[in-house]
């Protein structure tokens, strides 16, 4: 299921303000849905390896976040902010990976220089993962949406915004709530 906020693109005409479109700004998978599966290159400490969901999945929850454009400005912010807090990923048993369409070779540099090698930093050629995880843009960016996938494969959790300052926060605050004794009884493990 796939969850929609749409925005309102205005103009000044003159004195007044008229609609000039409505476009999505947002759609993500909706809580509860199956997370698709996917296998991608991935780079960490500029050393590249290919990545399965599955795999991931089998050392505990996945934070996979989609973003626009590797050493751009918000994707810069964002890397910083996910490095920084990695420890505390990592005591949650999360794995966290990076998606955009960059090439490998980008993600290689962008996950030294800007993710200082401490999570994995995907290549989606063609947003094939993006498309399918509702994470494109028009113009061949992804949106920036982080998803938590529990351990049993379904969405635990989706955020969608431009503004990459509350990403982390909301991953974690939800990750807490899949740790040891805030599981809800229906989680599997």
């Amino acid at each position: 299921m796939i969850g929609i906020a749409i925005g309102v693109v205005v103009a000044v005409v003159g004195a007044g303000i008229s609609v000039v479109a409505v476009r999505r700004l947002a759609a993500h998978l909706v809580p509860g849905t199956h997370a698709p599966e996917f296998t991608l290159q991935a780079a960490k400490g500029g050393t590249v390896q290919t990545v399965e969901l599955r795999e991931l999945l089998a050392s505990g929850p996945v934070v996979l976040y989609f973003y626009p454009k590797s050493f751009t400005s918000g994707c810069t912010v964002e890397a910083y902010l996910f490095a920084e807090r990695v420890a505390e990923f990592e005591h949650l048993d999360a794995t966290v990976i990076g998606v955009s369409g960059d090439d490998i070779e980008t993600q290689k540099r962008f996950s030294t220089q800007e993710c200082q090698s401490a999570f994995l930093v995907a290549s989606d050629p063609g947003l094939r993962v993006a498309k399918r995880y509702a994470a494109a843009l028009p113009l061949g960016f992804a949106n920036r949406t982080s998803y938590v996938i529990a351990p049993d494969g379904t969405i635990a959790y989706s955020y969608a915004s431009l503004d990459p300052s509350k990403h982390v926060t909301n991953v974690l605050a939800a990750l807490q709530g899949l740790a040891p004794g805030h599981r809800p009884a229906d989680f599997k493990s």
